[in-house]
């Protein structure tokens, strides 16, 4: 199995890590059998279970997000997509509302994760590469 989040490769690096972790959250809740049993350190102390799979988080134009959805739901894969109207606001009513006005063709996406066979996830996302930003710090 695979599981990737396939960004607009312009989000600024901020913007980029609330969509991954939204759709993180999201489709942790949608499939939980992608946490992991639960960490224990060399003290004995619990840490919670992480996903063993690893999520590689891919940069792609934002005018592909849309065929990709596409492309994963027509294969049966889970699908969870991020809206842009989603960080336009901070009003998760407000966000719905901006998402009912726009007719499925017409929404535009910051994000798309993908879940299900590992061949058929690659074959959707495989022309994109990890997400990069190669701004200076300095």
């Amino acid at each position: 199995m695979r599981c990737v989040a396939v960004l607009d490769a312009r989000l600024p690096i901020g913007h980029a890590a609330n969509a991954a972790a939204v759709m993180a959250l999201t489709m942790g809740c949608r499939q939980p059998q992608l946490v992991g049993a639960p960490l224990v350190d060399g003290s004995g102390a619990e840490h919670p279970g992480l996903v063993p799979i690893g999520i590689p988080v891919l940069g792609a134009p934002a005018a592909d997000l849309p065929a990709v959805r596409a492309k994963a739901l027509k294969a049966g894969l889970e699908v969870v997509d991020f809206p842009a109207e989603g960080q336009e606001t901070t009003d998760y009513d407000e966000f719905r509302r901006r998402v009912a006005g726009v007719e499925t063709p017409s929404l535009r996406y910051v994000g798309v994760m993908i879940f299900g066979g590992r061949k058929q996830v690659s074959r959707i996302v495989g022309r994109y590469r990890l997400l990069r930003d190669d701004r200076s710090t300095g």
